[in-house]
């Protein structure tokens, strides 16, 4: 009876420490307010702020933020930026305001955010954090006249992946992993309390039109389709560089086998005639000889960084200028009539 009741209190433990999958990052209405001033403010400059709130469930609610100070990559002022973000986790904790951190955010131009330096990010936040994500913001795409906010987190497949460091195609074929199995985009819910959803009621002009709707019929999406395509074309090129890499390493694989088996063939006829000779034959593999040292195979992420980022701007491209088409198609027959 013991043992059968220690059974099951472990399997309740087990049960406990297996968390629901995130399905939902719910954002306050302030925080975003936040996060996109102090994007704008500094843009283009790229920015990056701490995300706090509490994990509950199949939810993690994103309920205050700050941003972090811009500073150069030195080592002290590095951890000047660390001690700034302690001493406000702590000043928030005085005042009884959530101090959890839940992940960060940041800004971007363009969506040009699949970089490992996000990845080691993330890999250093979940060393302590249990789950994790990242928001970000793109003012240049918010001009177009959409919120272009977006939460993010590694998938756990790509994380263990990571933590080995072998992105080798064997790797990747045994694991089942594609370059779209990198980031999972987690779904964002704007939340305010009853009271600032009456105040904005009450604050809410006459008028039906407001500066966003202004913004959406623009017609004039030119820069931002060229740099989307500038953008396109470095990634394209970057993504070539890569393939000359992999071309460069099958070809010198084929040398090296080519070799090996002139060696092996030029070894079995030397046994041969030992044999006949009444010698003992020699070992066929020799590890001492440079032709059976293994050449590495070079790394598969920054490829598949490059392939997301290249799909990233093909969708970027593709619902603007499904929506330019839209808008010049109502311009077009309102002139009729």
């Amino acid at each position: 009876m013991a043992n059968s009741g220690a059974r099951s209190f472990l399997q309740v433990a087990a049960t406990e420490e297996v968390a629901p999958p995130l399905r939902v990052v719910q954002i306050e209405g302030l925080v975003v307010l936040k996060i996109i001033k102090h994007c704008k403010e500094f843009s283009p400059a790229l920015v990056t702020g701490q995300l706090l709130g509490l994990d509950v469930g199949s939810v993690l609610e994103v309920t205050n933020c700050f941003p972090f100070p811009i500073r150069e990559e030195d080592e002290e002022i590095e951890a000047e930026g660390a001690n700034y973000q302690l001493e406000m986790m702590r000043c928030l904790r005085e005042v009884n305001v959530d101090n959890n951190t839940v992940g960060w955010y940041q800004s971007t131009l363009f969506g040009s955010y699949q970089t490992v330096e996000l990845i080691e990010t993330f890999m250093n936040y979940q060393e302590n954090i249990r789950r994790c994500v990242c928001i970000i913001y793109d003012p240049s795409r918010s001009n177009q006249g959409v919120l272009a906010l977006k939460a993010l987190k590694l998938s756990d497949s790509f994380m263990e992946l990571y933590r080995s460091n072998n992105f080798t195609g064997e790797k990747l074929r045994e694991k089942n992993l594609s370059w779209v199995d990198i980031f999972e985009e987690i779904p964002i819910k704007v939340s305010n309390s009853a009271l600032i959803s009456a105040f904005m009621t009450e604050l809410q002009p006459d008028t039906p039109v407001n500066q966003c709707d202004y913004e959406r019929l623009q017609l004039s999406t030119h820069p931002y389709l060229e740099r989307n395509m500038e953008f396109l074309i470095e990634c394209m090129d970057d993504l070539s560089m890569e393939q000359q890499k992999f071309q460069f390493y099958y070809r010198n694989l084929s040398r090296q086998q080519a070799q090996q088996q002139a060696w092996l063939q030029k070894r079995r006829a030397e046994n041969m005639t030992r044999k006949a000779a009444g010698e003992e034959p020699l070992p066929e593999e020799d590890p001492s000889n440079p032709v059976f040292k293994p050449i590495p195979e070079p790394s598969r992420l920054d490829s598949f960084l490059i392939t997301n980022q290249i799909a990233n701007y093909c969708n970027q491209i593709n619902g603007v200028a499904g929506q330019s088409f839209s808008r010049l198609y109502l311009m077009k027959a309102l002139h009729e009539n």
